[in-house]
């Protein structure tokens, strides 16, 4: 399935924000407070927090995207579901998705 990567990345950069890395359907932001997941929808993206983020800078960050989401009327940033990180034995890193 084709994802609008570039298309997103134009949202996080209008918002003030960079990108460190996309895999499959995930985009991690450079701050870590939130990652963006695409959906089955090629115009909706979800926005999941991390639990352990400073819930206002976050709510911000959420903020800008969606406003930037706004503005360019093409992509939709629907609220997720929390998330927490850990690393695992072999050095890679574990999400786990809850509300």
């Amino acid at each position: 399935m084709l994802r609008p990567l570039g298309k997103v990345k134009e949202l996080v950069e209008a918002a003030g924000m960079g990108i460190s890395y996309a895999y499959d359907d995930l985009v991690f932001l450079d701050n870590n407070d939130f990652l963006m997941q695409f959906s089955d929808d090629s115009k909706i993206v979800f926005i999941h927090r991390n639990s352990d983020a400073d819930a206002d800078e976050a709510a911000e960050g959420v903020s800008r995207l969606k406003k930037a989401a706004s503005a360019a009327d093409d992509i939709e940033i629907v609220d997720g579901v929390f998330y927490t990180l850990a690393q695992v034995e072999d050095y890679s890193i574990s999400i786990k998705f809850h509300e």
